[in-house]
């Protein structure tokens, strides 16, 4: 019984002491304005601003979770945001989520200066995930309630809608299920917008006054994009995304019609990626990459070796890079893949991955730690249950 014990022990320090490290710090010029949206599911979310050396300069919660962030011109931050516990819920019960936009300016100490939200049913698959200002004054918006594009005036006005049941097959109300999972949405050019459908695996390009003109993987093949998130536009035939569930940040290039895989980065550092939710290419052509269950920003160079990680708080969703996501450094040269992925143990990887929603883990524990583990419990359980026997045999 105590070897299944000390081994499991044994296990767990070898592995903490081999593992990589999160923090790893640039000896090359790296922009010392990172800032970072914390979705959290075991803390308060945050916006939290990074310096050179991966050390926080300054943050900001007051809100169950963030995700979208943006710096926009002026050095304020853009955030998408949710918060439970209200008691003003329009059509839905008492207490329901809100949800919306704020705007953070980070001097002399950070505060909003901006906030609109709405009312949603649930704080769980119903958050607002992005938002974008327009050349024209108006607010772009991915609505996940109720699985909608539309943008809003100044003023409040709705001036543009697009409802993802024009093209999916809607349920009674997607208020009451997670349904598309729409998760983004980006402007590509004149009321012409880039739209992440992530439970169909695909991305839509919206023409303004026309509807879906364009289709990202068609045929929703998993193998090409598995339940992405923030998809980012290189070109007409180029796009960069974070293929979430297929734990990898993925190029992929249309030819002769077919969109393929040109690029992908499975890992950095000697560390996979775990349910990576961003993935920017910037002005340089390196790519920024929040890799969320892994709690790090890392910078891959062109060949994909990591320049710059850092550690942050619990499950982050998405880095913006100043001064923005937009415009895009160039679509890759490079072909193939790059970084080493993690072999996963389907039950195992599943429990823990499922566990880090609820308590924070160490980086480094993976679903085979958790199976031997079960290993070492079952080995405990038959000692003791043998030890138990042996003892009421009478003796002699």
């Amino acid at each position: 019984m105590g070897l299944a014990v000390v081994g499991l022990v044994c296990t767990l320090v070898v592995s903490a002491a081999l593992t990589p490290p999160i923090s790893n710090v640039s000896s090359g010029p790296v922009s010392n304005r990172t800032v970072v949206g914390v979705q959290s599911t075991t803390t308060d979310g945050r916006v939290v601003a990074l310096d050179a050396d991966g050390h926080r300069v300054w943050q900001y919660g007051h809100a169950n979770g963030y995700h979208d962030v943006s710096w926009l011109p002026n050095g304020t931050v853009r955030a998408a945001f949710i918060d439970n516990g209200y008691r003003n819920c329009g059509p839905y019960e008492s207490p329901c989520a809100r949800t919306g936009v704020r705007i953070i300016d980070p001097k002399p100490s950070p505060h909003v200066v901006y906030e609109w939200t709405f009312p949603v049913r649930s704080g769980l698959n119903s958050e607002l995930h992005d938002a974008e200002l327009l050349p024209s004054g108006e607010l772009l918006v991915a609505d996940m309630d109720r699985e909608q594009v539309f943008t809003l005036a100044p003023n409040g006005t709705r001036t543009w809608q697009w409802n993802a049941s024009e093209r999916y097959d809607p349920p009674s109300d997607p208020t009451r299920t997670d349904w598309l999972h729409i998760n983004d949405v980006d402007r590509i050019g004149p009321g012409r917008y880039l739209v992440s459908v992530r439970n169909a695996n695909q991305l839509l390009v919206l023409q303004r006054g026309e509807g879906v003109v364009d289709v990202v993987n068609a045929e929703g093949n998993w193998r090409l994009l598995n339940k992405q998130h923030n998809p980012q536009y290189l070109s007409k035939d180029a796009v960069l995304v974070a293929d979430s569930e297929n734990d990898r940040v993925v190029e992929l290039h249309r030819t002769d019609g077919e969109w393929s895989v040109a690029w992908q980065a499975h890992g950095a550092g000697g560390i996979g990626f775990n349910w990576p939710r961003d993935a920017d290419r910037l002005p340089s052509g390196h790519t920024l990459v929040t890799d969320s269950r892994n709690n790090r920003v890392v910078e891959l160079n062109e060949s994909g070796a990591m320049v710059w990680s850092a550690r942050v708080p619990t499950l982050p969703y998405e880095a913006d890079r100043y001064p923005g996501e937009y415009p895009a450094g160039p679509p890759t040269d490079e072909t193939g893949d790059v970084g080493t992925g993690t072999t996963k143990l389907p039950v195992f990887d599943y429990l823990l991955d499922s566990a880090r929603h609820v308590v924070a883990l160490p980086y480094w524990v993976a679903g085979w730690h958790l199976a031997v583990g079960c290993v070492a419990l079952l080995v405990f359980l038959v000692g003791l249950w043998l030890f138990v026997r042996a003892s009421e045999k009478p003796i002699a």
